[in-house]
């Protein structure tokens, strides 16, 4: 690249700036359709991926290389041009501060992510690196600096994992907490070995020192900086509401630049610890900035990862030999379990967890990055052998995240680390939530009750009811109950507003899809229930509020739990029952327990077991009975 191009960019200067630039392909598409395809690729992909339930940084890799070099749709470096880069290493940035704003001191029951960290980072790096030069064949220089970019896991594919799964214990915030320390560490330890490369052996020693030094000074001092700058204008109301997300993002950008011109790479650690310290003050409520960081963090890995997996050049990954592959190989079953190993000696990590967390290291955008630019540098530098870092750290991102995407949730099942996420939090223990729940326990899901009476709490688990006593409205709330295995909402309260404000807030943790409510009654509803849209998903039918299925039960109505046959399937129950019978579970067949809703009313199958609320004047013959196995004296 040019002078006057370096010039014209150097406020964004960073690991992504000299991405080496692949031969441009013909695409008779026009630039705007182009950025819509990478758009709809990308957001279409993260549905795909929700819906059949695969991690979705594979699903993006396989559409960005599908889009780029399969058909030839999108060339990313005719898109952006210049601006592909910076805008690569920019968005990292934002999807680091993102995930520090994510990191609550209050995880970090023990020293294990600080292991992870520093001795399981520099037990990667010495593994890689001799892997790299006595397997993949690279010259020793090159084999540790591949060493010290592969340090890194990374946030942008850790995270999607992470969302996919329930993880037991502390097993989520430790991978969670690696990922994202770990980016900034890798990406700063990789300049620091390239500088030293450059530098010879004679200088080599006060390069890394010094470039060390600089690297941390200026991420401590901008990182805390530009927290300690959002704090008080956030504390005193001196942004207005709709300003708030594009002032946190611009002050995100000015640490992440500043930093950088004093250091490279040390922008990340910047805006990493900017993250973080903003997560753990209490003066300032930056709630509405974590809301909008996650959707855009979501927006960012998609179009990062479908424009970089559409730069990949198939003739280069085809060109690999077997010791590449070998590497890969080598770096997911040695290296990994190795470093972790050594670094949770005495944390107190059971053998399954140890063993879970040896099995989850995949690469994303950073390494790809760092890579891709000290190739090029290399290269201009005359060192032909550093475009063998590219092809290769491009197969190892796909073999990792292949092998991580498809074996981390069935492997944490397997060892007994994750839940099935199958269970409910039921806002409400009254008697009506109590009976409801009492079904949902014995047809094998687990239940936590919340609510603020403490005569209710201790009914409740007189009962056998796991309860707790606490505000669900309350925003400690999702951090004081232990969530695992809990998947979905029931609010069954009385109280027709607060439950649909609970419902509105534990949306943004289990996902409006999750969280249901009662029926609230029409009387002093402007333009009725019905135009009311701050709401969950009303259960089981229309107008059935809380007073009506607590008369019900009180006039003697029985919740049973039916199991479907051939002979008494769903249209026989309703037969048998009458209209007053009212479904309100389903069991499928996977042991899933899924609510009966207002707007789709499914069909369970025979095999399938069902939990209706039956009135007691339901006669039941000799005949009929022995058509219901589970029907009731």
């Amino acid at each position: 690249m040019g002078a006057t191009q370096h010039e014209s960019i150097e406020p964004f200067r960073s690991m992504a700036y000299a991405y080496s630039p692949v031969a441009r392909r013909q695409t008779v598409l026009s630039l705007p359709v182009q950025l819509a395809v990478v758009l709809v690729l990308g957001i279409a992909s993260q549905w795909i991926a929700w819906r059949l339930r695969w991690p979705a940084i594979l699903v993006l890799l396989l559409a960005g290389m599908a889009a780029g070099p399969g058909l030839s749709l999108i060339d990313p470096d005719a898109l952006l041009g210049d601006l592909l880069l910076p805008f690569v290493s920019l968005s990292v940035a934002i999807i680091l501060f993102e995930g520090g704003l994510s990191l609550r001191f209050r995880e970090l029951h023990d020293a294990t992510v600080l292991r992870l960290i520093t001795i399981g980072a520099a037990v990667t790096w010495v593994l890689a690196a001799a892997a790299a030069y006595w397997i993949a064949g690279l010259p020793l220089p090159l084999a540790v600096l591949l060493g010290a970019i592969l340090m890194v896991t990374g946030p942008t594919v850790i995270l999607p994992l992470l969302r996919s799964m329930q993880l037991r214990g502390r097993m989520a915030s430790i991978l969670k907490w690696e990922g994202i320390v770990n980016d900034p560490i890798g990406a700063v330890a990789a300049v620091l070995v390239f500088e030293a490369i450059l530098a010879g052996p004679e200088q080599q020693g006060s390069v890394v020192a010094i470039g060390l030094a600089k690297a941390v000074a200026a991420g401590v001092v901008f990182g805390a900086a530009g927290a300690a700058l959002l704090i008080p204008l956030l504390r005193k109301y001196w942004i207005p509401d709709y300003l708030q997300n594009s002032v946190a993002l611009a002050l995100v950008a000015g640490v992440f630049a500043a930093s950088n011109a004093v250091q490279d790479e040390s922008g990340l650690i910047a805006v990493t610890l900017m993250g973080i310290l903003l997560a753990n003050q209490r003066w300032a409520d930056i709630e509405p900035i974590v809301e909008f960081k996650e959707n855009l963090r979501v927006l960012l890995i998609s179009l990062l990862f479908i424009l970089l997996a559409a730069r990949i050049d198939l003739a280069d990954l085809s060109a690999l030999g077997l010791g590449s592959v070998l590497f890969i190989v080598v770096l997911i079953v040695v290296v990994r379990p190795a470093s972790v190993l050594l670094a949770t000696v005495g944390s107190g990590l059971s053998r399954s967890e140890r063993i879970f967390v040896s099995a989850v290291a995949p690469r994303g955008v950073v390494a790809a990055a760092v890579a891709s630019t000290f190739a090029l540098q290399l290269t201009q530098h005359g060192d032909a052998q550093g475009e063998q870092l590219v092809p290769l750290m491009f197969a190892v991102i796909i073999g990792t995240i292949a092998f991580c995407g498809l074996t981390s949730l069935p492997l944490a099942r397997a060892l007994g680390v994750a839940e099935s996420g199958v269970g409910y939090l039921v806002m409400g223990a009254n008697p009506l939530a109590q009976r409801l729940t009492a079904a949902i326990k014995d047809a094998g899901a687990r239940v936590l009750l919340v609510d603020t009476n403490w005569t209710r709490i201790r009914n409740a688990r007189m009962a056998g009811l796991e309860a707790h006593h606490g505000d669900f409205l309350a925003e400690q709330l999702i951090d004081d109950v232990d969530l695992r295995g809990l998947g979905k909402v029931l609010a069954l309260t009385a109280n027709d507003e607060a439950n649909g404000l609970g419902a509105m807030r534990l949306a943004k943790v289990f996902d409006s899809a999750n969280v249901y409510q009662l029926a609230p009654s029409e009387k002093g509803k402007p333009g009725g229930a019905e135009g009311d849209v701050f709401h969950g998903r009303y259960l089981f039918q229309r107008g059935l509020t809380y007073d009506e299925l607590l008369s019900r039960l009180y006039r003697g109505g029985v919740i049973k739990i039916s199991s479907l046959t051939d002979q008494f399937d769903f249209e026989a129950f309703r037969t048998r029952y009458g209209p007053e019978a009212v479904p309100l579970f389903w069991v499928t067949d996977s042991g899933e327990i899924q609510p009966f809703t207002a707007d789709d009313e499914p069909k369970p199958t025979p095999g399938q077991k069902l939990i209706s609320l039956v009135p007691a004047a339901a006669t039941e013959p000799a005949d009929d009975r022995a058509k219901d196995p589970d029907a009731l004296a």
